[in-house]
């Protein structure tokens, strides 16, 4: 009950449309033009799943300005009693490919074809992939054209500025 002069209390419960429209209209453009800028490959889409490692495949890889070199990351896991969780993974680069990416693994299978390769450059030298620098004094090999027929990486984080994956699976076992 109120008495005159006073205002009624608020009530619990309502919701203020005007307050939420105010609050969601920009973030439902902000979120719509970061959308938009990952499919145009303006923004760089970064995969890595809980520092555990994942395979990449593809029957073919074409790719213009190749570089790798090493890195030492560390892993979410410390599977080796008595060791650092730190792994040494290569560190791969390109320009432009079929599937554009930079992707960092330590196992990589396939049949490879480089065009004018240079091995054992300081990886901090490198200069094919604009943004993309290996460590000072590191070991590298570059090259202008790449071509991998069956490609296999046991990978750890991949990141790219488009990503395709025609018929995707994901699944979740064990204690998740």
């Amino acid at each position: 009950m109120t008495f005159v002069g006073e205002t009624a209390p608020a009530r619990l419960g309502r919701v203020r449309w005007r307050r939420f429209a105010i609050i969601l209209v920009p973030a439902t453009a902000l979120v719509v033009m970061l959308l938009m800028l990952t499919s145009q490959s303006v923004l760089a889409v970064s995969v890595s799943i809980s520092g555990q490692p994942f395979d990449v495949t593809a029957k073919l890889l074409k790719g213009q300005g190749f570089e790798q070199f090493g890195v030492v990351e560390h892993s979410a896991t410390n599977d080796l009693p008595g060791h650092s969780n730190q792994i040494v993974l290569a560190a791969t680069a390109m320009r432009s490919a079929t599937i554009n990416l930079v992707v960092f693994a330590d196992r990589f299978s396939g049949n490879a074809s480089f065009k004018h390769l240079t091995l054992g450059r300081d990886a901090s030298t490198l200069n094919e992939v604009p943004g993309i620098r290996g460590p000072s004094g590191g070991f590298s090999m570059h090259a202008k054209t790449v071509t991998i027929s069956n490609l296999k990486q046991h990978a750890f984080a991949t990141t790219a500025g488009t990503f395709t994956l025609p018929g995707f699976r994901l699944r979740f076992g064990g204690g998740c």
